[in-house]
């Protein structure tokens, strides 16, 4: 999938690797704890998604916050059979609407935030993407994580000021990356933050 007049791919069901990792990176570190609750943001192609049920157990429930509802509607049509269906998974909740919005109104509910609404820290598809990193954004992430709880952010590139930012906000920050595709494919960044 495509943005027209951009030169970048979005989604590619061939390239999910570190969307994938998004979730085996962060999950783990929840998936002890008893009913983790997790939120996605940002549904794409449903790899993340997928990635975090199969990371979880079965007590888990897992919200994926979606802003564009036809992106839900592909996903539980023929779209669906990329990820293997996880929609269709009953730890599934699914949330049309903002996810900064969910966010600001759910303190102290989530074990565990991925975020892959955009392909940076810097917002490209959609402005309102850009409170989500900084200060106030990270602030409230902060606030609905339960203590120790996990932030996990996707980026198709390295950017240093996040994760300085990301210190401010007092998270303690680990800079991963992850291939797009296996062992091949082009590095991304995946941003793991501890809630201090």
């Amino acid at each position: 999938m495509r943005i027209a007049g951009y030169v970048t791919e979005l989604m590619n069901s061939r390239q999910h690797g570190s969307e994938e990792a998004l979730a085996t990176y962060t999950c783990p570190l929840v998936a002890s704890r008893p009913a983790p609750r997790v939120l996605v943001g940002g549904l794409g192609m449903g790899f993340t998604l997928a990635a975090a049920l199969s990371s979880l157990g079965p007590d888990a429930q897992v919200t994926v916050a979606e802003l564009v509802p036809e992106v839900v509607e592909w996903n539980r049509g023929p779209l669906g059979e990329c990820a293997g269906r996880p929609l269709d998974d009953p730890r599934t909740r699914v949330h049309v609407g903002d996810v900064g919005r969910l966010v600001r109104e759910s303190p102290g509910l989530f074990d565990a935030v991925l975020l892959d609404v955009d392909n940076s820290p810097e917002g490209m598809t959609h402005q309102d993407n850009d409170w989500l990193y900084s200060a106030g954004g990270l602030r409230s992430i902060a606030l609905s994580l339960r203590p120790g709880g996990v932030l996990g952010v996707w980026s198709v590139e390295d950017v240093p000021r996040f994760t300085a930012a990301l210190r401010r906000a007092r998270f303690g920050v680990e800079v991963r990356r992850a291939r797009a595709r296996g062992e091949r494919g082009a590095w991304h960044t995946i941003w793991v933050a501890v809630r201090g």
